[in-house]
């Protein structure tokens, strides 16, 4: 990786796994904090209403889908307890490392790490699902689920029609970040770009412009890359697992292809940005 510069796009309070890393490596890495995580609009008054109710074992799950969902959620807990009764499901190995640093031990955590793949795994719901033969049926309860106030993908919808009733909670939101101005110019000097959310894509956009854009375009997963291909960008390569330490594989492998001279588009990456749009 020496002699490459890689924008990291990531909130400057998440960027130092994924820096650190490329950095080992031999990349010079630029740091592009293009957003930022805030309170949500009511100042998070009804993920604390979430949980008291939650504490009070008002809820048969949890279903967190990034580690800012549980930070924020633990935050709001304080020194509450949640009974064990409830069971937890995060999605990604991070989202799953937070909980289990909290105390809370994820029962379920899907094989790939998308929220959609979180409704395919789990358990039907009731009564009417048991008697249908559909296995892991529990009886009806609710599903909280703290997520940020604009999501993509179908999770809820792939939950309520298992029979879960899923009390959605805006825990947090992404706002534009505004990096140092010598950092644009590095970042739209540079050779590749990994983007982890579908909004780092689009606050980047609004940044450098389409072609400011570094030409090796790397995304963590499927629903990142719909944004990317929709907005005109190539996919050169996808995270696999999606994870921080798939998206620096991601980044080896694609300029190694760019070296090689047998760098294409990641055409499984387009064929699943296909999949992840129509879930949107």
């Amino acid at each position: 990786m020496a002699g490459t510069s890689v924008v990291v796009t990531r909130t400057r309070a998440q960027a130092s796994e994924l820096v650190g890393r490329l950095a080992r490596l031999g990349a010079a890495v630029v740091e592009l904090p293009v957003i930022t995580v805030e309170d949500p609009a009511d100042g998070g008054a009804a993920l604390e209403d979430a949980c008291h109710r939650l504490a009070a074992g008002r809820f048969a799950w949890v279903a967190c889908t990034s580690v800012n969902a549980v930070s924020r959620l633990l935050t709001a807990l304080g020194d509450q307890k949640v009974p064990r009764s409830v069971r937890w499901a995060a999605v990604g190995a991070g989202t799953a490392r937070a909980l289990t640093d909290g105390g809370y031990p994820p029962d379920l955590v899907p094989t790939v790490s998308v929220s959609d793949a979180l409704a395919d795994e789990f358990p039907g719901c009731g009564p009417s699902d048991a008697a249908d033969g559909v296995r892991g049926a529990e009886p009806a309860g609710t599903v909280l689920f703290p997520r940020a106030e604009v999501v993509r993908g179908a999770m809820a919808a792939g939950l309520r029609a298992k029979g879960w009733s899923v009390e959605e909670v805006v825990a947090y939101k992404t706002a534009a970040g505004n990096p140092d101005p010598g950092a644009v110019e590095a970042a739209a000097r540079s050779g590749v770009v990994a983007f982890t959310s579908s909004s780092t894509v689009t606050r980047t956009l609004e940044l450098l412009g389409t072609a400011g854009v570094p030409p090796l375009v790397v995304t963590i997963g499927p629903v990142t890359s719909a944004t990317a291909h929709d907005a005109g960008l190539e996919v050169a390569a996808e995270a696999s697992p999606h994870t921080i330490a798939g998206v620096v594989d991601a980044v080896v492998e694609a300029v190694a292809r760019q070296r090689a001279g047998t760098l294409g588009p990641d055409r499984h990456a387009g064929e699943r940005a296909v999949r992840a749009r129509g879930d949107q």
